[in-house]
């Protein structure tokens, strides 16, 4: 089986047509993944599964870009991998 990582990021570029970056971190104290979006402040999401959690924090992308659009603010064009990362 291949790198989890390197799958959720393949999915990420062809189920979606925003390409950020999303780092995915297990919480114990959650007793669940937690996908964050850095490029887009406060959007994160939470999934008993990789799979739950991605599928979630796609659901908030679209929220967190409607929302901003909705506020007239700036929606910042996705960097793909980031260096921090």
């Amino acid at each position: 089986m291949g790198d989890p990582f390197s799958y959720l990021e393949m999915e990420m570029k062809i189920n979606s047509k925003w390409k950020y970056e999303i780092i995915i971190n297990w919480s114990e104290e959650d007793v669940a993944y937690i996908p964050a979006v850095p490029e887009l402040p406060g959007c994160a999401a939470n999934g008993k599964t990789y799979k739950q959690a991605l599928a979630n924090v796609e659901v908030i992308i679209r929220e967190w870009i409607e929302t901003a659009k909705d506020l007239k603010r700036a929606v910042p064009e996705p960097k793909g991998r980031l260096l921090y990362a």
